[in-house]
């Protein structure tokens, strides 16, 4: 059903049209003159106004340019005894959806304002379609859901309008780099680029040359002048995840530019000025790393202007049940799915769980419930197995690391490859590969 304004100085005409669409469902409005048709088009709130071109006052042209003016979004389709191409290419101009010589038949004008419903549902859809595509595409939030979220973010809100260098510090999967965007976001950088940077996934030589870029023959395979990521987020921000796997050199070149906000590329003697923000991410103990020489100390004052620790998450259990429900709207929405609920029971287990993994994990294990999911709520059924074995809160009697030991070993029988492994624990490949060092897991 639509809400049609018919328009036409005579009576016959208008009740003609009524009598048609109001017989196909529609709802219908009379108007005999540009003027009262202007008056009623707010309060109707039409979708599609159906108007004669030649009346005494405004005319149909006028009446057809007000409307856009006021509501782009309403079809009009302009109807007239005296047609004519030139008044069909000026209807057009200003507007008009479609243009309909005078006499026509009923089922003509039902036809016309089917198709004219139909543009209207599509325009709807797209919006919605763009409105998703943004919510999907936009950087994540960081959520507030305790007290001590709600802290941290005001202390991250009170540094962020400074250029004071931020050390985020914190297990993995805790939220460091959402923590990181939001502080950009909120911050007078804002309007400039947020880099992120995994300072664990390239090697050395590959590392420094990603951060500082190169010149052209500075090693095999380097073709041509390559900008690095510094140079990429000139007035805005960078984070440097995962800092305490920095090489030595490495090491050294971030804390020049840090101290001068200059570098040269890799092979390249002209020296380059970049102004952007550096916030770095951890989830080892820098200080542990500098008593055994293994990071700089002055890199690491310099770095630890101001730091943030992001809790884990066994540590704010109550914003278990805020973030599941949370990722279950979002995942519902990636995968076109129904939003689902969580069920009592999968509440509680997921709320006694552990999360070695943290957020990350948290996410994971939610995201695979939805898609998994055949009912109308997330259920026991659809949760990993190693979320229901044993009793449903850690044995109190262990140590934290004994606990994680047993979970990335009871993770690494079950998976078939690394990737899946980090996948499954909420954690990226390189950590894991460090934590099975760790624990002799190899």
């Amino acid at each position: 059903m639509a809400r049609i304004l018919v328009v036409d100085d005579d009576r016959n005409i208008r009740r003609m049209l009524a009598a048609s669409l109001e017989g196909a469902g529609h709802r219908v409005t009379e108007a005999d003159s540009a003027e009262r048709a202007l008056e009623l088009l707010a309060p109707t709130d039409a979708e599609i106004v159906i108007s004669d071109v030649r009346m005494a006052g405004l005319g149909g042209f006028k009446l057809l340019q007000s409307i856009k003016q006021q509501n782009p979004a309403v079809q009009v389709v302009m109807m007239t005894a005296y047609g004519s191409i030139p008044d069909a290419v000026e209807a057009m101009r200003f507007g008009a959806y479609d243009y309909l010589p005078k006499p026509f038949s009923a089922e003509h004008i039902r036809r016309v304002v089917t198709r004219a419903l139909e543009v209207l549902s599509l325009r709807a859809e797209n919006r919605r379609l763009r409105a998703e595509v943004e919510r999907l595409s936009s950087p994540e939030t960081f959520l507030t859901l305790s007290a001590h979220s709600r802290k941290l973010a005001e202390t991250a809100a009170q540094v962020a309008g400074s250029d004071a260098t931020i050390l985020l510090s914190g297990e993995s999967g805790t939220g460091k780099s959402m923590l990181a965007s939001h502080i950009h976001r909120i911050s007078p950088r804002s309007a400039g680029p947020f880099v992120q940077v995994a300072c664990t996934t390239l090697s050395e030589h590959l590392l420094e040359s990603e951060l500082f870029g190169h010149v052209r023959g500075a090693f095999t395979g380097a073709i041509k002048d390559k900008p690095g990521r510094l140079e990429a987020a000139e007035g805005g921000s960078v984070l440097l995840d995962e800092i305490g796997d920095l090489s030595p050199a490495v090491q050294s070149k971030l804390l020049r530019f840090l101290q001068e906000k200059t570098f040269e590329r890799v092979g390249g003697a002209n020296t380059i000025t970049v102004n952007a923000r550096i916030i770095a991410a951890t989830n080892q103990d820098l200080e542990q790393l500098v008593l055994h020489k293994r990071f700089r100390e002055d890199l690491y004052y310099r770095l630890n202007v101001i730091e943030l620790r992001v809790p884990p998450l066994r540590e704010r259990p109550g914003e278990i049940p805020h973030l599941a429900t949370h990722f279950a709207q979002q995942a519902a929405l990636r995968h076109h799915k129904t939003p689902l609920a969580l069920a009592p029971e999968a509440m509680r287990a997921l709320s006694a769980y552990g999360w070695p993994g943290n957020v990350r994990e948290l996410r994971n294990v939610i995201e695979r419930a939805v898609v998994l999911s055949r009912g109308e709520a997330i259920t026991l059924s659809d949760l990993p197995d190693r979320l229901l074995a044993g009793p449903g809160k850690p044995d109190q009697s262990q140590t934290l690391e004994e606990l994680e030991r047993r979970h990335i070993e009871s993770v690494l029988e079950q998976a078939v490859t690394l990737e899946e492994a980090a996948d499954m624990l909420g954690i990226n490949v390189a950590t894991l590969w460090r934590k099975r060092r760790k624990y002799g897991l190899d």
